[in-house]
């Protein structure tokens, strides 16, 4: 529930026409349109997805998370000059709920402004009772990223230019996505499970990485792998211990004041990948605590968060002409 100092401050210092407005995806794509997804056909008809609106103030601002998630999809935010660059995007939520609003649809109207078009992921939760529960939001990640590439034309992307940004719990299914792009977590099921589920660059926003340790956050590491994972568990599911030299260019952002998901979750992953060659960058800001998205940053320095991860990209090879039709 939002603070209501927090709210008179976002009315304070976001324009009335702004705070009015509330942009929804322009469509969706199912991930796995003609069956149940992996894991979850035992699921059917007792499993009802929820949508809740956490908001006292939802005409104003929305606070929606989804939950009980059986059917996993992409929600598309088309920029309105595409630069063929493009982001799958997974919010967090503790692997409890995925967050909407705050971690996904603010995020992908700012990058939207870069020419970026965004797929938000709407991801299945590992405690919900799916078969294989601590891999279903890797297949679903991996499943997005093949069926973005296999529709790339439609949203004029290149192929080659997607990358993966996640935030909090959704920032470990995207770090999972970059350490884990290649493991067989689904048997395929049409042409699009052909592609490469590698993302050409990541984005990891304040993300939970560790397992272990007195950096763990608890509750996602108790939804994904259970309290007390054992070695061999942590060798896969922990960024850091996971950490490959053919990762792709890595983008990793977090305050130091975040007491939810410690500083060692980013610095980690920093130390791991960057001995191991893989291009990677650090930002750390001394302000934003944890799950600040876009709306939580006004006034801080971690604002300019958009733009770091857009010139970042553009570095990178992201940035350009869109794809041609």
């Amino acid at each position: 529930m939002m603070k209501p100092l927090c709210l008179a401050l976002l009315l304070l210092v976001w324009p009335a026409q702004a705070l009015a407005q509330h942009r929804e995806p322009d469509e969706e794509i199912l991930l796995w349109p003609d069956a149940p997804a992996p894991g979850s056909a035992a699921l059917a008809g007792s499993l009802e997805e929820i949508i809740v609106e956490r908001s006292e103030q939802p005409d104003i601002i929305r606070d929606r998370y989804v939950a009980q998630i059986t059917q996993p999809r992409l929600q598309v935010f088309r920029p309105e000059t595409p630069n063929g660059s493009a982001l799958l995007m997974i919010p967090g939520g503790g692997y409890q709920r995925v967050v909407l609003d705050k971690e996904g649809y603010e995020s992908a109207e700012a990058l939207n402004e870069d020419g970026v078009t965004v797929f938000v992921l709407i991801y299945r939760l590992p405690h919900e009772g799916h078969e294989n529960g601590r891999d279903v939001p890797l297949q679903d990640a991996q499943r997005a990223m093949r069926v973005i590439r296999a529709q790339a034309d439609a949203y004029s992307v290149d192929p080659d230019r997607v990358g993966v940004i996640g935030f909090s719990a959704g920032g470990h299914v995207a770090g999972s996505l970059t350490t884990r792009f290649d493991a067989p977590v689904y048997a395929p099921r049409d042409a699009a499970d052909d592609l490469s589920a590698k993302p050409d660059v990541s984005v990891l926003m304040y993300a939970v990485t560790r397992l272990s340790g007195p950096a763990v956050h608890e509750g996602s590491r108790d939804r994904l792998v259970g309290p007390e994972p054992s070695a061999d568990v942590l060798a896969v599911y922990d960024i850091a211990e996971a950490a490959r030299a053919d990762a792709p260019p890595t983008f990793i952002l977090h305050a130091i004041n975040d007491t939810s998901v410690p500083l060692p979750n980013a610095m980690d992953v920093f130390q791991a990948f960057q001995p191991l060659g893989v291009p990677v960058e650090l930002h750390v800001f001394d302000t934003g605590g944890h799950g600040f998205g876009i709306r939580y940053t006004t006034g801080l320095p971690v604002a300019v968060w958009p733009d770091l991860v857009a010139a970042w990209m553009d570095r990178h090879g992201m940035m350009g002409e869109a794809a041609a039709d």
